[in-house]
């Protein structure tokens, strides 16, 4: 069987899907990029935010009007929240909750009779991720979290903590190592809270994974902003884990921060950037911010810009607040109106924008070793661009002939100047 995996919403959902997709090959099924192709889909939903839910079921609809013999499998939040809607929508064979994930490939292949072995099962290889488009490995080490942020579904949708083991989580990317992957970004609801059900830290578990594993290249997936251990920032030191974090602020008010029930205030958010920045050369700080939280008032969203502006982010996922069923902000008062939260929206872009061209443009005329992936363009004169990342993940681009394949390898760059949604750069 051809097996079609499909994801929305955050690196978590991308890290199961990985997974899924070898225990699919262990058992002899394909993987298929190609939806066409496929004898099964399986969508990993999302459900975030309200536009979320409504792509997700877009995507539903879409993959059935697409590919309407193949068996739909549906896991993910939005399932897991809205699981009767989910099993009512056309095309939709089957619906796996977030508890029963681990299983999915067992109830898949049982539940949608493709238990019987195949003649020649295989043991996983690069393909199951390279045949997605894939050059970096996503890799869970936790699910679930302790913290019930106003705002937030997700921690409804996943449950409670669960860490995986470190000697699992090593093994896993020795496995991914070998099979070519060049780098593994370590991701899970509430990754700073990894290891407080099995008595570990992520400190421990990022020092253990450069001890035991090679990989050349470790990246830390979203990260919130409090309980980083002592000597956190040290971790840095070894130029294997990339000096990018994405902290999630959400907003740069104090007073709209305590309505979230957030953990971090504004000057400790900044003293948190201003330790990495000191030890870590060129060290990149992206974020997310919510737009138009219920109560916020002008002022408040006036010092939200001030704060965001004196932090000077590389990149901003900006989110305008929608209220979601079975959260405590949606019941707060004086809920922002839809053209306010459009304003703010629009001038915070402005401001995101500027600051990502300003920290790219303090990083031009430097080399830096770039993660090349397999997307690439042909352009007119016969070359080909090649894009990538730098290990602060700026997205870089090359043009080189035909013969010099860079695709999955770790090369120099040197940057050389801002393009539309890039920067141009030359190999070294």
């Amino acid at each position: 069987m051809q097996i079609h995996l499909k994801t929305l919403g955050c690196r978590l959902n991308e890290a199961e899907l990985e997974t899924w997709a070898q225990a699919f090959q262990i058992r002899g099924h394909g993987i298929t990029r190609n939806l066409h192709d496929a004898q099964v889909v399986v969508l990993n939903s999302c459900a975030v935010t309200q536009d979320a839910v409504k792509k997700s079921k877009q995507l539903i609809r879409r993959i059935h009007r697409d590919n309407p013999q193949a068996k739909l499998v549906v896991s993910g939040c939005y399932a897991t929240l809205n699981q009767s809607e989910t099993e009512q929508l056309m095309g939709v064979d089957l619906v796996i909750g977030n508890n029963d994930k681990h299983l999915l490939v067992e109830k898949t292949l049982a539940e949608l009779d493709m238990d019987s072995m195949p003649a020649m099962s295989t043991e996983p290889g690069e393909v199951s991720l390279f045949n997605r488009g894939r050059q970096r490995a996503f890799v869970k080490v936790q699910d679930g979290c302790r913290y019930r942020c106003t705002f937030c579904i997700v921690t409804v949708a996943r449950g409670e903590e669960r860490s995986r083991s470190i000697a699992e989580i090593v093994a896993e990317i020795n496995a991914l190592h070998s099979q070519g992957i060049n780098e593994a970004v370590i991701t899970g609801v509430h990754l700073g809270g990894y290891g407080s059900d099995i008595g570990s830290n992520p400190v421990e578990l990022i020092r253990t994974i450069l001890a035991q594993t090679e990989i050349p290249r470790l990246r830390m997936g979203s990260l919130e902003p409090w309980e980083l251990p002592e000597g956190f920032f040290e971790l840095f030191d070894n130029p294997r884990l990339m000096p990018h974090l994405h902290l999630p602020l959400q907003s740069g008010s104090d007073s709209v921060l305590r309505r979230m029930a957030r953990r971090c205030k504004t000057a400790e958010f900044a003293d948190l950037v201003d330790s990495a920045r000191a030890r870590i050369a060129n060290f990149n700080v992206t974020t997310d911010i919510i737009v138009g939280f219920p109560g916020e008032t002008e002022q408040e969203w006036r010092d939200s810009l001030d704060f965001i502006r004196s932090i000077g982010f590389g990149h901003i996922h900006i989110f305008s607040y929608s209220p979601r069923e079975g959260t405590k902000a949606a019941g707060l008062p004086d809920q922002v109106r839809n053209e306010v939260k459009h304003r703010r929206s629009r001038e915070l872009h402005q401001l995101a924008d500027a600051m990502k061209r300003d920290f790219a443009e303090r990083n031009l005329g430097n080399q830096a070793e770039v993660l090349w992936e397999g997307q690439t363009e042909p352009l007119s004169d016969g070359r080909i661009r090649y894009f990538g990342y730098t290990p602060n993940y700026l997205r870089v681009a090359c043009e080189v002939l035909p013969a010099n394949l860079l695709e999955n390898r770790v090369f120099p760059a040197k940057l050389l100047e801002i393009a539309d949604q890039f920067i141009r750069a030359e190999p070294a």
